[in-house]
């Protein structure tokens, strides 16, 4: 179709007409695998979605190419063009969607470890080094001055500052006395303690942040949803369409036309745009607000973002603009305040 509407004509050689059908087949077998996957899985839960709508076009198009390529039939269905333009196409935009994702993953890294890999557990007045996942409750662990708190749990033994700006944004160390509650994650920053292990594992506070921004990422936004319910009824509608295109044209009594037009219908029903877009808007809004600092919990919310007028912002410590001034000065007897700006300015300069 290029070269004729090019006006140049594609060499030929033996084995020249093989080329199409080997590479399609490559094509179809190893680009196609995610999306015979994904229309599969779709298939079994009974919610045909994007994944089964390009599935079944590029499966269409597949058996019709090589049947035209066989010459069984003799039909003419050559589709492998199209066959291999509509997988590199919906490829691009599942490559697309799984990078924001796989960029959004390294939150869930830094949650990670934030957990040591390795806990003192003390028994019988001795202290041994086992790997956290072997602790249990009632267990007593020792966590020294600057280590990581390995399980949530209640101070037996000792006091001691805990860095829990990972829980609460709180900046400054927070005290924590014998019979306090501690999580796993937080730091002990000056005094070594004993505490009672009470949650391990998926128990444990960490954990369940892990859960909450795992769940956040896997979120779909409105334009996400709305495609997905869009391929849904497209896939109905393109079946149904090609049902029709064949009884009608049989029943005419053309079943060559019939087919190829039945099978041209399947195809072509396959949303290009739809598979590219989507994935792409959200790749491009969330690698945006990153830029900009801002860690998106639901997509929805940052979709709902354009109609907010007001903000209720509840934080621990001062809401700053990152933008600092002089509000003020107060200087020392023998010093005047001009003199008092001019050092405090060459010292910053």
């Amino acid at each position: 179709m290029v070269a004729h509407l090019l006006g140049y004509h594609l060499p030929a050689f033996p084995g020249s007409t093989w080329i199409p059908p080997v590479l399609g087949t490559i094509i179809f077998v190893y680009g196609g695998t995610p999306f015979l996957k994904g229309g599969w899985t779709e298939l079994k839960s009974r919610q045909p979605g994007m994944m089964l709508l390009i599935a079944m076009a590029i499966t269409v198009a597949f058996v019709a190419s090589w049947v035209t390529t066989l010459g069984l039939g003799g039909f003419d269905l050559d589709f492998w063009w199209e066959l291999a333009l509509l997988v590199t196409i919906m490829l691009l935009g599942h490559w697309l969607e799984m990078r924001s994702l796989g960029a959004a993953s390294s939150a869930l890294d830094a949650l990670a470890a934030l957990l040591p890999d390795e806990a003192e557990k003390v028994i019988d007045g001795t202290t041994r080094t086992v790997a956290i996942s072997k602790l249990v409750v009632d267990d007593v662990v020792l966590v020294r001055a600057g280590a990581r708190v390995p399980a949530d749990g209640t101070i037996l033994d000792g006091s001691a500052e805990f860095d829990e700006a990972m829980i609460t944004g709180e900046s400054r160390p927070v005290f924590r006395d014998t019979g306090d509650k501690v999580v796993a994650g937080t730091v002990a920053t000056d005094n070594t303690v004993r505490i009672r292990v009470e949650a391990t594992g998926g128990d444990t506070a960490l954990a369940g942040i892990q859960r909450m921004v795992a769940d956040a990422q896997e979120s779909s936004s409105r334009a996400q949803a709305l495609a997905d319910r869009a391929a849904a009824l497209l896939f109905w509608f393109a079946l149904i369409s090609a049902l029709i295109t064949a009884v009608v044209w049989t029943i005419i009594g053309s079943p060559d036309d019939a087919v190829v037009r039945t099978v041209t219908v399947l195809v072509i029903a396959c949303p290009h745009a739809l598979g590219l877009a989507i994935p792409l808007v959200i790749a491009i809004s969330t690698e945006r607000a990153a830029k900009s600092g801002v860690l998106i919990k639901d997509r929805m919310a940052l979709e709902r973002m354009r109609a907010i007028d007001v903000v209720l912002f509840d934080k621990t410590g001062t809401l700053t603009e990152g933008a600092h001034a002089v509000t003020g000065v107060a200087a020392a007897v023998g010093v005047t305040e001009g003199e008092l700006l001019a050092l405090a300015a060459a010292a910053e300069a």
